[in-house]
């Protein structure tokens, strides 16, 4: 099917944390966050929208050096000119995702922003997306979106898939250095001072209001990467949506085995990638993560 056929214009934020190139090659539209890196009192405002993987590893190598980061959600003015842009192209329809309604109220500003541009262009309808997600799994959302519209499914099929779909999917993310978990709120003070002496690493996911959260605790890298398995083990990706998404903040060496051992279990090929600067911020570097579509609903087992 061609583009002439499609029925609706496929958009996201840029925390699904899809490479440029894939974004470019499927005419997917990004409108990316921004990020603040401060050091020395100097701060430099960066668009997240990294073209090259070495631009991800340098930014990780700048937290590593005490750089701090700060992120910001998407503004009203910056949706408003992206669907503005949209609307003037001649899109009509558009399936639209926002980072997590439980990391930022990112979707109001969507909503108010497109309603008013479809006061000036009647034809253009948003239909949201709210992963109750980030980082990997709104990429996997986007990525089901891109076949739905590939097929010739209408926006609305499109957006009421992924809604039904959100809740499945499972996170597994562990951070290396508590302090960035600390700076965010996820943790304590005293949790991140008590984990950084014992080694302990947190397992982290998102929870059903789209809130990331701590699930459990394991002492060290080993014991975090049988964790993982564990859960693969226990329930592993829905044969229906044979995703399954590998990311981390500058962490090959552990990202490489898990792919290993999913491709020697599952017979599947993962999607490994970098985890884009604004998620990133929050875990800071070292950290890996796991991700998949299930049956169950996520946390569930």
């Amino acid at each position: 099917m061609g583009k002439q056929d499609w029925k609706f214009t496929l958009s996201t934020d840029s925390t699904c944390d899809l490479y440029h190139d894939f974004v470019e090659e499927n005419d997917i539209k990004l409108v990316p966050l921004t990020f603040m890196l401060e050091k020395d009192g100097v701060i430099e405002e960066q668009l997240d929208n990294f073209t090259e993987y070495g631009q991800y590893v340098e930014f990780y190598n700048k937290l590593r050096a005490g750089v701090m980061p700060k992120t910001s959600k998407l503004n009203y003015e910056s949706h408003y000119n992206h669907f503005l842009k949209l609307a003037k192209e001649g899109a009509e329809d558009v399936v639209h995702f926002t980072i997590s309604s439980g990391l930022a109220n990112t979707w109001e500003n969507a909503e108010q922003a497109a309603a008013d541009v479809k006061k000036d262009y009647p034809k253009f309808s948003l239909y949201l997306v709210d992963p109750l997600t980030a980082t990997v799994g709104q990429g996997a959302l986007v990525r089901i979106a891109l076949q739905c519209r590939n097929s010739g499914k209408t926006a609305k099929e499109t957006q009421e898939l992924c809604l039904s779909l959100r809740l499945h999917i499972q996170h597994f993310i562990v951070a290396d250095d508590l302090q960035f978990l600390k700076r965010g709120g996820r943790i304590s003070a005293a949790a991140a001072a008590v984990g950084g002496m014992l080694r302990v690493k947190p397992i982290i996911s998102f929870d059903k209001q789209g809130k990331l959260g701590v699930i459990d605790k394991v002492m060290g890298v080993r014991k975090a990467v049988s964790y993982i398995k564990a859960k693969l083990e226990k329930e592993g990706p829905d044969p229906t949506y044979n995703y399954l998404f590998i990311v981390h903040t500058d962490n090959e060496p552990i990202a490489n085995e898990l792919a290993e051992y999913v491709r020697e279990k599952f017979g599947i090929e993962p999607y490994v990638s970098i985890m884009g600067p604004v998620i990133g911020a929050h875990v800071g570097p070292g950290a890996f993560a796991l991700g998949y579509i299930s049956k169950s609903e996520r946390n569930e087992f």
